[in-house]
């Protein structure tokens, strides 16, 4: 067996492989492995874990929107710790099947459970053939998701154009220097998205600024109209602590939005094949950005 060749878009750790992830199919339930005649790998998408028993519910209704858009996909929820299934268990049990995955985690930025905790996971199953797909940020899809959460609470075109407005992006935090560097990049693009609207990366843990230092720095900037967008996947308690800082609005975390079920999807793809989906039905399924 050869071991996996690094995609653009994917982390690897060394495995083997059963065959070669060609992606020429029609990119449905039903693809095959090239040469082997075998179902396409099941996307596995690992959320961390939340003793919120809101959390659970809102990502699988998450992978409910993603089914709807790939009908046939195999997807199913583990979690790192916390709630069941665990992804462990999930992986003992899908080698058990015989079967292929990619790890989409449902995490906005690289940090010690991309980089480790699931990279480990996977060598603890050495029979499994898989491999992880890259965090969620940054891309464009998040933003669209972000800043319709931000609509959804309140926001308006008009306070895109406001001097007086500014939004502090709040999130879980990582003292790995890529995870703030991500959410850095988040922040600019969901800032252009809001006509310019300066946006603040914060915090709940493990760096700085935190939110309430945040929205201290965007107050001595002028801007007093200060909202707080939620750039987590599901409700949980760094969530609702972010939210509870809010001078102004809070958006609810992502949960199912439709953006984010396209970009689960894109990220398999890219871990899968290498790149995006051809769109299939474009009311179904729209091209990755």
């Amino acid at each position: 067996m050869q071991p996996f060749a690094q995609l653009p878009g994917t982390t690897t750790a060394p495995r083997p492989a059963a065959g070669n992830w060609s992606g020429t199919g029609p990119r449905t339930g039903t693809d095959t492995w090239s040469g082997t005649g075998r179902p396409v790998p099941v996307l596995v998408a690992v959320g961390h874990g939340s003793r919120d028993p809101r959390a659970r519910a809102t990502l699988a209704r998450l992978l409910d929107r993603v089914r709807e858009l790939r009908p046939g996909l195999d997807v199913r929820l583990a979690h790192i710790e916390l709630n069941a299934p665990l992804l462990d268990d999930t992986l003992a049990g899908l080698a058990a099947e015989g079967r292929e995955a990619v790890l989409v985690p449902l995490l906005l930025a690289p940090g010690y459970h991309v980089t480790h905790d699931l990279p480990a996971a996977l060598a603890a199953v050495p029979d499994l053939p898989a491999r992880v797909a890259e965090p969620l940020g940054p891309h464009p899809l998040l933003v669209e998701a972000l800043a319709d959460r931000l609509a959804q609470a309140g926001w308006t075109p008009a306070d895109s154009a406001s001097r007086a407005t500014g939004v502090v992006l709040a999130s879980a935090g990582s003292r790995d220097p890529r995870s703030a560097a991500t959410l850095r990049r988040i922040a600019t693009a969901l800032g252009e998205r809001l006509g310019g609207t300066p946006v603040v990366a914060a915090y709940a843990s493990a760096a700085a600024p935190t939110v309430p230092e945040a929205v201290a720095a965007l107050t001595a900037r002028g801007r007093h109209r200060i909202a707080v967008a939620s750039c987590f996947t599901a409700p949980g308690l760094f969530a609702a602590r972010a939210a509870a800082h809010a001078p102004w609005i809070a958006a609810d975390p992502l949960g199912a939005h439709p953006a984010l079920a396209r970009l689960v999807l894109h990220r398999y793809d890219l871990a899968r094949t290498g790149r995006p989906a051809a769109p299939t039905t474009p009311s179904r399924e729209l091209a990755a950005i």
